[in-house]
């Protein structure tokens, strides 16, 4: 090996990553721009409408990282059994995401149906116009729980046939899905066609129906083409439970490190949308349905290091996957610095997109996404760190390495410069957002130890390979 292979990879190697990464991003590129016009649209209802729409996407935000969660732990091995050609072990994975998967969407359900309120009220507490804002949130919402089973059938399906390297299904399904999302939109918010106006419940109503589509086309394409982890309703009964429980043990690490990570986002959330009115909620809204759009480049970077990593560990070859670590580490830093020059591009949008806001929000808007936009190569090599340790199973780097980060610096310095500072909300997020150093040093010595580099295919084997 070359001392530039030492840390780069060849060629072909990132040829293959930008074959599995390119797709993913543009798949969820084009769901964020499904919000992004969500959020154009409702910004001409004015700054309240939007702000009580996007403080229930903190709501929909947990959900959707809860079936995220989900779905990654049964990834984990999902990736290793395909590596391993062991199809009964993918079908018990994808039990494991579809079971689970159940549980979240009665606990999303309850909470936007019987108690919305009450959560949507901790994300505007200090908030002078929090009555108003809240008003319009609740209306929405309720709409809102009845998504919860269309995302997550979807989610489910399409993490499955990523990490079996079908990554395109997924993009071509979810532009389908945008288009109808966009066109329900145009309608039902400003009652165009002859329809009603119905304002916020217009995007609630096209959201749903654009959700349902969505999960009718993968369900359509599982029936024909039948993916190697396909199940039919009576598998849901005889799940391995030895595997399932070893699923969980290390899908309970990951779960408690990204219901770390949300509680932090939710304190930060809740603490700056305090230091103002309707403007700040708004302009720090804004500037997250812009950021979404390179924040693609995460999701993208996680799934080529979990496909690649795991289908590695899955076929034993434990000196190439460490390889692997390195090529993929130092291609995630330089791919965040190209994000961040995309990142600043996307602030010419905030003038156009969001006219119809109050200069106050469009000027907070603009500064955090050239904060979030600065600090997307620190991001994109702490998700590839993180991703490398759980695709060998290493759900507890995570774990450690949040606790100390959030619990130990974040969640204690907003409550600090909440109550002892008068810094404005970009101010506080840039100087929380700093700490995220700690957590790249401390993932950088944990990899070292090399707890990743394990074979849970053949560790969990399911059936002899073919």
């Amino acid at each position: 090996m070359t001392h530039t292979h030492k840390y780069f990879g060849p060629f072909t190697f990132y040829k293959k990553a930008l074959g599995i990464a390119l797709p993913v991003m543009a798949q969820m590129l084009i769901q964020n721009l499904v919000s992004l016009i969500d959020n154009f649209m409702v910004s001409g209802l004015g700054d309240i409408k939007m702000s009580g729409v996007n403080i229930t996407g903190q709501l929909i935000f947990v959900f959707m990282v809860l079936m995220n969660t989900i779905c990654l732990a049964g990834g984990i091995f999902m990736s290793q059994f395909f590596g391993a050609d062991d199809k009964k072990g993918m079908r018990q994975a994808f039990c494991f995401k579809l079971i689970f998967g159940a549980g979240a969407v009665i606990l999303y359900t309850l909470v936007c149906m019987v108690f919305p309120r009450v959560f949507l009220s901790l994300m505007v507490m200090h908030n002078s116009q929090s009555a108003e804002i809240l008003d319009v949130a609740v209306e929405y919402i309720k709409l809102m729980g009845f998504i919860g089973i269309p995302m997550m059938i979807s989610t489910a399906v399409s993490s499955s046939l990523r990490e079996i390297e079908k990554v395109k299904v997924p993009l071509f399904i979810s532009v389908a899905a945008t288009i109808v999302n966009t066109f329900f939109n145009w309608i039902l918010i400003y009652g165009h066609f002859g329809a009603p106006r119905l304002e916020v419940r217009g995007a609630a109503y096209a959201t749903i129906i654009a959700r349902v589509v969505e999960t009718a086309a993968f369900l359509t394409y599982i029936a024909i083409k039948k993916p190697p982890f396909a199940v039919k309703v009576q598998d849901l009964l005889h799940v391995n439970f030895k595997l399932i429980k070893e699923i969980l043990k290390k899908g309970s690490m990951i779960w408690f490190s990204e219901m770390l990570w949300v509680l932090s986002e939710t304190t930060i959330t809740a603490l700056y949308n305090g230091r103002g009115g309707a403007d700040v909620v708004s302009g720090m809204a804004a500037s997250f349905a812009i950021a979404n759009l390179f924040f693609v480049a995460n999701g993208g970077m996680r799934t080529t290091t979990g496909v690649i990593i795991g289908q590695t560990l899955g076929k034993g070859e434990l000196e190439e996957a460490r390889k692997q670590k390195n090529w993929l580490l130092n291609g995630s830093f330089i791919f965040g610095c190209f994000m961040a020059l995309f990142g600043y591009s996307t602030m010419l949008l905030i003038p156009v997109v969001f006219s119809n806001l109050s200069t106050s929000a469009r000027t907070i808007a603009n500064t955090m996404v050239f904060v979030m936009s600065s600090l997307m190569p620190l991001w994109v090599y702490i998700d590839t760190q993180f991703t490398i340790s759980r695709a060998g199973g290493d759900t507890a780097m995570g774990m450690w390495v949040d606790g100390i980060a959030n619990l130990g610096f974040v969640i204690p310095g907003m409550f600090f410069m909440a109550l002892y500072t008068s810094f404005g909300p970009v101010a506080m997020y840039t100087i929380i957002k700093a700490s995220d150093l700690i957590k790249l040093i401390i993932a950088h010595f944990w990899l070292k130890k090399e707890h990743w580099l394990r074979n849970l295919a053949v560790e969990n084997r399911q059936e002899t390979p073919v």
